[in-house]
């Protein structure tokens, strides 16, 4: 559901989106609303799909400070999990969206008694990500981004933590071709996981990242969120 088209509704949606969540990531302030400043509620059919574009990273703010997301929030995310259920023959990763986006929900904001809960959704297969070429898996990886928070096991996950070393060479490859949002999603996977090379200069490779890249507010996203991660492993 990429989007290379800023003129598009959706496109403009999901930055609009993905800037909400950086400002509040920024701040701390888990009281505001991302949906809302973004002027998206349940009714509004485009900010859904971008809401399924951004995945569970529109509560990441509350995920990352460990405070309760907003309810408008919480509401929209349910409405896009309940919209747009991925296909029987939906790409992986799609599917490892959708079950993030579920397991986000039931963990950060589990329905009130007597609520329905968005319908059971088993946690998909990733035995494909071991085998893949470390140039493929840094690919697969970033789409996945938005599963690189802390505490949350994985199959993903643990496959991240497995090829770190890949996962760094696919970091470096992606800053060689000036492929930011590619970068940022596997830096933010290297600050989750660790195991990078002390030689790859994460740190200051996520500077140069957000320097280049930083128009597209999810390439800042994904450094913010890298950022944060890394300072509480240092803590």
């Amino acid at each position: 559901m990429d989007q290379k088209h800023a003129s598009s509704p959706l496109a403009g949606a999901v930055h609009d989106l993905a800037t909400e969540v950086v400002l509040a990531l920024r701040s701390g302030d888990h009281l505001a609303t991302v949906c809302g400043a973004a002027g998206i509620d349940e009714e509004n059919r485009t900010g859904i799909a971008a809401v399924r574009v951004i995945g569970a990273d529109l509560l990441l703010p509350s995920v990352l400070y460990g405070r309760h997301p907003h309810p408008g929030d919480v509401a929209v995310l349910d409405r896009a999990v309940r919209e747009f259920p991925p296909k029987p023959d939906a790409p992986a990763a799609t599917a490892w969206s959708h079950w993030h986006m579920i397991s986000t929900l039931q963990r950060m904001a589990p329905p009130a008694p007597g609520a329905a809960a968005p319908d059971a959704y088993a946690e998909p297969d990733a035995a494909w990500l071991e085998e893949s070429p470390w140039q493929a898996f840094t690919h697969q990886l970033s789409v996945l981004a938005p599963l690189a928070v802390p505490a949350v096991p994985s199959a993903v996950q643990r496959a991240a933590a497995n090829r770190a070393v890949d996962l760094s060479r696919g970091f470096v490859r992606a800053v060689r071709r000036r492929d930011w949002l590619q970068a940022a999603g596997a830096g933010r996977w290297l600050a989750a996981v660790g195991g990078e090379p002390a030689t790859l200069g994460l740190e200051r490779g996520l500077d140069f990242v957000e320097l280049m890249g930083g128009h597209d507010p999810r390439v800042t996203l994904h450094v913010r969120a890298a950022r944060l991660m890394a300072e509480a492993r240092a803590r």
